[in-house]
Order: C-alpha cells, then sequence, then structure tokens
C-alpha cells in the first residue's frame, strides 16, 4: 500500500499537461481525484478514463481567478469522499511577451490566475486542512521562479510570488500540514500558443520541441512529494530538461 492510496486529492488546471498527467498518476496509484479546469468536456473525459481503470474521480468546472469556484471544489471533495488530502494548485497561463508590446490585460490576467489563482486554492483549502488536523498544499511555479529572461518578466514576476507565498505558508503551517512547491523546466505542453507575440511563441514551440520533457515527469515529482510519510515534507522541487541550460 503506496502514501498516495486512499488520499483525497483535488487538481487544478487539471483538464491537459502537467494536470491531466497528475490525475492518471496518482489515479493508478489508488488516489481518490477532484478535478478542477475551465474545459468541462476535457474534465469529463478524464474522468471517464480513470473510472475505466478501476479509479475514483469527480469533476468541477473550475476558474482560479473566481474565490467561490475554489471554494466548491473543495467542497466537492468533502462531499463525496469525506476529506481532502492534498490540493494541488496547477493552473497557470504564460502570455510571454516582451514588456514594451505593452500587453497590459494579459499581464492582469497572470496575476489573476498565477497568483491570485494560487491564493483562493489555499484560502479555500487552508480551513479545511486547519480541521481535520492534517493537509498538503502542492502548487506548480516554474524555473522562471529562479531566474528572469527577457520576454518573461511578468510570467516570472507571478512565479516569483507563488515561491514566496508557499515558503511564507510553509512556515506558519505548523506541524501537522505540508507545503510542496515543484518548478517545472519546459514540458512538452500547449504551453507556448497562450503567447500572442508571434516572435516569443516561435521561439518558445522551438525549445519545446528540442528540449521539453514530458508531463508525467512532473506528475512523478508531485507523487514523491505525496507519498512520504506525514513527518516529512518535501518542500521544493526543481524538475528540467537535462539539456536546460
Amino acid at each position: 500500500m503506496s502514501g498516495i492510496e486512499g488520499k483525497v486529492v483535488a487538481v487544478t488546471g487539471a483538464s491537459g499537461g502537467i494536470g491531466e498527467a497528475t490525475a492518471l498518476l496518482l489515479a493508478e496509484r489508488g488516489a481518490r481525484l477532484v478535478l478542477g479546469a475551465r474545459r468541462s468536456e476535457r474534465l469529463a473525459e478524464l474522468v471517464g478514463r480513470i473510472e475505466e481503470a478501476g479509479g475514483a474521480a469527480v469533476q468541477i468546472r473550475t476558474d482560479v481567478t473566481r474565490r467561490e469556484d475554489l471554494k466548491a471544489l473543495v467542497a466537492l471533495a468533502v462531499e463525496r469522499f469525506g476529506r481532502l488530502d492534498v490540493l494541488v494548485g496547477n493552473a497557470g497561463v504564460g502570455t510571454i511577451s516582451p514588456l514594451d508590446d505593452l500587453r497590459v490585460e494579459e499581464w492582469d490576467h497572470m496575476v489573476d490566475v498565477n497568483v491570485k489563482g494560487v491564493l483562493h486554492g489555499i484560502g479555500a483549502a487552508l480551513p479545511v486542512f486547519r480541521a481535520q488536523g492534517t493537509g498538503h498544499f502542492i502548487t506548480t511555479a516554474s524555473t522562471a521562479a529562479f531566474r528572469v529572461v527577457p520576454a518573461m518578466a511578468v510570467y516570472a514576476g507571478t512565479k516569483f510570488a507563488v515561491r514566496a507565498i508557499c515558503e511564507g505558508l510553509r512556515q506558519e503551517a505548523g506541524g501537522a500540514l505540508r507545503v510542496t512547491t515543484v518548478s517545472p523546466g519546459p514540458i512538452a505542453t500547449d504551453f507556448a500558443e497562450a503567447s500572442t507575440n508571434s516572435r516569443v511563441r516561435a521561439e518558445i514551440t522551438a525549445m519545446r520541441d528540442r528540449i521539453a520533457i514530458p508531463p508525467d515527469a512532473i506528475a512523478r515529482a508531485i507523487a514523491f512529494a505525496i507519498e512520504q510519510p506525514a513527518e516529512v515534507d518535501v518542500n521544493e522541487i526543481v524538475v528540467r530538461p537535462t539539456a536546460q541550460a
């Protein structure tokens, strides 16, 4: 019996990429999944795949910019499974562009999803974790949380903020709650498509096609953090392609 079997895990951004890979791996290892994303049809398909394989999963449309959506996600976990053991805050967006483009609405959207979305998840799950006396926050950051490069100033700023928030949460969590930040490098997903700057989009796509690693590499890192004994808190994991500079 693994340290994952039977745990109730909620995942945001679960309809594709890292979130989908994480849901499939954790379900395979016996977790009960509560899946949230904006693309309801993709969630329904994913739940069907998990159930066909003998797993347990439920879904709810979740926009992390809406506090009430995160509350509903957590409430669904408690309603269906009686508790919530892990919240994987994976939803994120990278509308990458140089600051000179002045795509201010896109900056705002990244802050809303990448920073406020994480805070909304903490706000929804923390009271439940405190009441249970146990719980685990796992948040997807980025290697951009460690290094800023041109065209990624705002995106990196949001990911630096995520690391800071999670470190503060870890220090305040006490002896009962665990806090993990997972920072991926280039992953083989549709991340690049969010950029509305054609040059930047082409550069990110080319880098992805050259060196990216599969989403299940991050899923395995998340599973590693979850399966540790309760007294072991894996705080930061950086997973990047071997070829990443």
